[in-house]
């Protein structure tokens, strides 16, 4: 059945339009420039306040701008959460719970350092099912990811080559009403098993509030990945504090947490919205004493900074 909820604070709940250059033109034309590409970028990496740990010293490697993005986050007993994981990350939790996010969106402004643009590549959907957990050596906060779906075959390559990361090849489209309210699909390829995902959601044109679960589930500063034999890579990013707004959605069907062995409580999402986001991306750091370590108990979460 379908799912239809409007964001509530945490305490009180107890055009038809492919993305092609249409869209991306009429995205760009739509959002005020305020300044060169190169002054952005330049402000962009000297604020690092928020963060919780320093830039890393070496040079990011991949920058993208990420697009009308829905939060959509169920909490999970954190022990189910915690056998999903390799050895070495525990399941980081709020309230007592670990949280699991489905979060669509779709992605441009992709340029490897010191690369042009790569055309026909350049733009595309994604959706990603990810939870939240902690290095147990560092303590360090990161997201994992169960799956990335992607509409472009050679991104997927890409990212699962060089990032290691869990990417699959998915039919993927995202139809705008006025820039404020989504219809996205996807439907996963070459795979055994058909993993489907299919919404409408929207902006309430409301900021969210800060702190609390909203920093929680999206002030994260690297991702955590690992290869074939286990060992765990961390993945530093950057980005300026999410802008989340309030949000209204309607989950008509979401086959990605089953498909990776989560069961979602039968509640109402959490729901966030995003209107985009500059985000940059550095090489993965191995970590090579982790993978002899066994997943433990999860950590509480820390205080807010």
């Amino acid at each position: 059945m379908a799912t239809r909820i409007r964001h509530l604070p945490l305490e009180e709940r107890s055009q038809t339009l492919g993305v092609t250059n249409v869209l991306q033109l009429q995205r760009v034309a739509a959002r005020p420039i305020s300044q060169h590409r190169a002054n952005d970028m330049k402000d962009i990496l000297s604020e690092t306040g928020h963060r919780p740990w320093p830039l890393p010293r070496s040079a990011w490697t991949m920058t993208q701008r990420w697009n009308d993005l829905l939060f959509a986050h169920w909490p999970v007993p954190a022990g189910e959460i915690a056998s999903l994981l390799p050895p070495g990350l525990v399941a980081d939790t709020f309230d007592g719970s670990a949280w699991v996010g489905v979060v669509p969106f779709w992605m441009d402004r992709i340029r490897l350092r010191g690369m042009p643009l790569i055309p026909g590549a350049n733009h595309f959907p994604e959706l990603n099912l990810r939870t939240y957990v902690r290095e147990r050596n560092s303590n360090m906060a990161g997201v994992y990811f169960f799956s990335l779906d992607a509409a472009n075959p050679a991104a997927v390559a890409v990212a699962r080559t060089f990032f290691k990361l869990p990417y699959y090849w998915a039919h993927m489209s995202i139809h705008s009403k006025d820039q404020r309210e989504f219809q996205y699909q996807s439907t996963r390829l070459l795979t055994l098993d058909q993993v489907r995902f299919r919404a409408k959601y929207k902006s309430l044109g409301q900021p969210s509030a800060k702190g609390g679960i909203e920093q929680f589930l999206t002030e994260r500063y690297c991702l955590y990945t690992t290869d074939k034999r286990g060992t765990i890579f961390r993945g530093n990013i950057h980005h300026m504090p999410w802008p989340l707004e309030m949000a209204e959605a309607e989950i008509e069907i979401n086959e990605l947490p089953k498909a990776h062995g989560i069961r979602l409580p039968d509640t109402p999402p959490l729901l966030h919205y995003a209107r985009e986001l500059v985000v940059y991306i550095w090489q993965l750091e191995l970590l090579p004493a982790m993978a002899k370590h066994a997943a433990g108990a999860p950590l509480p979460v820390p205080k807010p900074l």
